[in-house]
């Protein structure tokens, strides 16, 4: 933990406020409709409420979001500075490596890690990212194709994914 200040701003979207939180240079965390799930890991620091406007990382990551809920953005070019293990950096990775609008199970993802056995700690990996959306933890299902955990509900997960769907097939 660290003694360092973040700045916070929020946004709406069609699944709610996102509250998106950055240090200095880049995003740390995006939490919803006004929980703040991911505020310990970032220490005893200040958290500033700014506008997004105000702030490099969070104004790109607030456009940039905008434009994903809008269907105008397939993938994200925002500064992330996410803590956690070096296991959960391999699963977020591999995340960030699933295309827009397709789905891998908790134990494809984990065959992407290089050992199938490790779904479950996969899926705890995932279970703690700090930037979903972003690094879309959305697009992982369970092994039957049914929509499990994420942090901003089930709900915002089927929405996530259709819209990603949508997109996707107007797209061609």
């Amino acid at each position: 933990m660290t003694n360092t200040t973040h700045f916070r701003t929020t946004m709406q979207s069609p699944i709610g406020t996102l509250t998106i939180v950055a240090n200095d240079h880049a995003v740390v965390a995006i939490d919803w409709d006004g929980e703040s799930a991911h505020l310990e890991l970032l220490g005893d620091g200040e958290i500033v409420d700014v506008e997004a406007a105000d702030h490099p990382a969070l104004s790109v990551a607030t456009a940039q979001l905008g434009e994903y809920f809008r269907g105008d953005r397939l993938d994200f070019d925002i500064p992330l500075d996410a803590a956690g293990t070096p296991f959960q950096h391999l699963a977020w990775d591999a995340l960030v490596k699933i295309p827009f609008g397709e789905t891998v199970s908790y134990g494809e993802q984990a065959v992407m890690l290089g050992d199938r056995n490790k779904a479950r700690a996969v899926g705890a990996a995932n279970g703690k990212n700090p930037i979903p959306i972003v690094v879309p933890c959305h697009r992982v299902v369970g092994s039957n194709g049914h929509l499990t955990g994420f942090a901003g509900g089930l709900d915002a997960k089927a929405w996530l994914l259709d819209h990603e769907f949508k997109v996707r097939a107007a797209a061609g």
